[in-house]
C-alpha cells in the first residue's frame, strides 16, 4: 500500500491518522524494520494470524479513539498459543468497552514479540512556517516522564542525527552505561534521516512517532507507530 492509498482509504473511513498496521507498513517501505503486525476482527482470526506469524504474540487494541492502549487494558504480551490468544482478545474487548464505552472499536491487531531492548523515540510534527521538525529521545513511558528529547528541522545530515543522538541526557544508556551493551547507534541514525527524508517527500504527514523502537547492540526494530495525516 502506497502513502496515497492509505490516505485515500482514512479519508475514506473518516480518520485523520494511519493505523498501526498501515504506518508500519509504509515504514517498511522505507527500509525500517518494524513488527509485524495484522488486524483481526474476531479471535478466530486473531488465532489465525499468529499461527501465520508466530508465537509468541501480542495483542493491542485497534481504536480510533484511543491513543494510550495499556491504560484501558488494551495490550496483552507474551501471548504462547492460539487458547492464550482467544482469552487475551475477549480480555481486551471487555476492557476496553467498559473503560471507553464511547470508543470506536475496529479490532485488534496482532503483533509479533520483539526481543525487549533499550526503549527510544523518533517523532515528528509540521512546523506551519519551517516545516518538519524531528525529535529523538528515550522512548516508552520515559518520554513522557523524563521528556528527554533532541530536535532538528529537516532536511537533516548524518552529523545532525548523529548529534540528536548524542546530545540527549540519557546518552549513556545508549552508549554501554555500567557494563550492559551498547545500542547499534548507526542503525538509530539511519532511521532518523530516513523518516525526515520520508516526511519531506510527504507533507501529507503532519505528525508521526515510533515509540518505542527498541534499540539492540545490532540494529533495532519500531514496536509501534502512529501517523496523524493533514
Amino acid at each position: 500500500m502506497t502513502l496515497q492509498e492509505a490516505i485515500e482509504k482514512a479519508r475514506r473511513e473518516g480518520r485523520n491518522f494511519l493505523t498501526e498496521v498501515e504506518s508500519k507498513a509504509l515504514l517498511t517501505t522505507i527500509g525500517v524494520r518494524t513488527t509485524a503486525a495484522k488486524l483481526a476482527a474476531s479471535a478466530a482470526e486473531a488465532c489465525a494470524i499468529a499461527d501465520e506469524i508466530g508465537f509468541p504474540v501480542a495483542l493491542k487494541i485497534s481504536s480510533p479513539d484511543i491513543t494510550h492502549k495499556t491504560d484501558v487494558g488494551g495490550v496483552k504480551l507474551n501471548l504462547r498459543n492460539t487458547e492464550e490468544v482467544v482469552r487475551a482478545f475477549d480480555t481486551i474487548i471487555d476492557a476496553v468497552k467498559a473503560a471507553r464505552p464511547d470508543a470506536r472499536i475496529e479490532g485488534v491487531t496482532v503483533q509479533e514479540m520483539a526481543p525487549p531492548g533499550t526503549e527510544v523515540i523518533v517523532g515528528m510534527t509540521r512546523d506551519p512556517s519551517f516545516g518538519p521538525l524531528l525529535m529523538f529521545g528515550l522512548g516508552g513511558v520515559m518520554v513522557e516522564l523524563m521528556k528527554d528529547v533532541s530536535f532538528r528541522l529537516a532536511p537533516l545530515t548524518a552529523r545532525d542525527a548523529s548529534a540528536m543522538i548524542r546530545e540527549i541526557k540519557g546518552y549513556p544508556l545508549l552508549d554501554g552505561y555500567r557494563g550492559q551493551h551498547a545500542a547499534d547507534t548507526a542503525t538509530l541514525e539511519q532511521i532518523i534521516l530516513k523518516v525526515a527524508d520520508f516526511v519531506l517527500d510527504h507533507p501529507e504527514i503532519k505528525e508521526l512517532d515510533l515509540n518505542p523502537i527498541f534499540a539492540y547492540p545490532d540494529g533495532a526494530i519500531a514496536v509501534d507507530a502512529r501517523f496523524v495525516i493533514s
